[in-house]
């Protein structure tokens, strides 16, 4: 079978990695650190099965256009899309399906978005109702910052018009775990969760990010936690979708947070979380060709299976990042990472210049460490990123510190 990944990035490098098991794999656009990358557009690529990666494409329609041609396809059309594309749509939708989530707002208007914060206690969330390449949330207990922050988004000048209406919630506190379900359209099978950190500093703090690190698996995210999940949140979800006449097939990421209150849904994501795909997948012992086909095709064959072990994913990113992070840099030390015993790289913000990687986005790579315990794991991954450098390399140096620490976010 041959199998297209759509998209650029390391999560997309992470799938590629896993589905060429068992498939010929291509990625496009992709970039200079993974192999199999091609310039061709999806849509004059001829392929068995297509996987899109982020989530623009997604919203824009590119799934729709696939099968419209009679082609095999993992990823939401753009109805479903539409869960991650607009902020105020998803939580209408869980409200419908009667999903817990956090109390909220969605406003055009600064006077009725700033009486709203008036309601608010202690901690504001304030996001983008549209994609803002997982920039557009800020936590803050300073209610001048949010007051601030709902003026820029409204006004167009921090997010454009992605910020043009936004949702503002109350603060949420516990620790956060990620799920991503495949769901073919009527039901849905959970892979292996993960914790993400969105926060670009050790402890939590500074500005998010679109994820820093993450890792599996999360000692809180038992059995029967997952299994509740499915039943609580993601597979009342897909039904409220099918009802609506949307047949949802690809991934729904769910990021939840144990409050004081019990489980609730922060959000839904309709594609393969970034970094947590770079933990999960190479935990796969199923085949992921087979599972993403069968979905694809409305008809999810079995359920996937996992090893034992564990992983650690820590991204390493540009100057500046996530502001204005600067490109142009050698990347030294790929050589010496590649003889650490455990340990992948996944190549995302790269480009090529004279036969040599350099740094090309915010987001440079992610180094993910594999081991029988998330402390070997944890381990493996930090001696590699030791060996990595470029002129004001950034990353965390507490992932997967405390697996079960509380963390305040939205």
């Amino acid at each position: 079978m041959q199998v297209c990944v759509v998209g650029s990035g390391g999560r997309e490098h992470a799938l590629a990695s896993v589905l060429s098991r068992s498939a010929e794999v291509i990625v496009t656009p992709g970039n200079p650190g993974i192999p199999g990358s091609v310039v061709t557009p999806a849509e004059e690529v001829d392929a068995d099965l297509f996987i899109i990666g982020p989530e623009q494409p997604l919203v824009d329609g590119l799934a729709d256009r696939l099968r419209q041609r009679g082609n095999l396809v993992f990823g939401p059309g753009a109805d479903g899309a539409r869960l991650e594309g607009s902020k105020a749509w998803m939580k209408g939708l869980l409200a419908e399906a009667g999903v817990p989530t956090a109390r909220h707002g969605a406003f055009t208007d600064e006077a009725s978005a700033l009486a709203y914060l008036d309601q608010m206690e202690d901690l504001f969330v304030i996001k983008t109702d549209g994609l803002a390449a997982g920039k557009g949330v800020l936590v803050t207990g300073d209610r001048s910052v949010a007051t601030e922050a709902v003026g820029e988004y409204l006004s167009g000048t921090a997010f454009g018009d992605a910020g043009r209406r936004v949702v503002i919630e109350e603060g949420l506190s516990g620790p956060e775990l990620s799920v991503l379900a495949v769901c073919d359209g009527k039901s849905a099978v959970p892979l292996v969760p993960a914790q993400d950190f969105k926060r670009l500093g050790d402890g939590d703090v500074g500005p998010n990010t679109g994820g820093m690190g993450a890792f599996s698996p999360v000692s809180i995210a038992t059995t029967d936690v997952v299994d509740s999940l499915m039943e609580d949140a993601v597979l009342p979800t897909l039904a409220t979708l099918r009802s609506r006449g949307i047949d949802y097939r690809g991934v729904l990421y769910c990021g939840l947070m144990f409050t004081p209150d019990g489980p609730k849904v922060l959000e839904y994501n309709v594609r393969f979380g970034d970094p947590e795909t770079q933990v999960v997948v190479p935990r796969f012992t199923s085949d992921l060709v087979d599972l993403l086909a069968s979905a694809a095709a409305g008809s999810i064959s079995e359920s996937p299976t996992f090893d034992d072990g564990a992983t650690v994913g820590v991204v390493c990113a540009s100057q500046d990042y996530p502001r204005s992070p600067r490109t142009g840099d050698p990347i030294e030390g790929l050589d010496a990472v590649a003889a650490v015993e455990g340990v992948m790289v996944f190549n995302a913000g790269v480009g090529e210049v004279g036969g040599r990687l350099v740094t090309a986005g915010g987001r440079v790579l992610t180094v993910t460490g594999r081991g029988p315990t998330v402390t070997d794991a944890k381990e493996r991954a930090y001696r590699a990123v030791a060996e990595i450098s470029w002129p004001g390399m950034q990353h965390r140096t507490d992932i997967a510190d405390a697996a079960t620490s509380v963390a305040t976010t939205g």
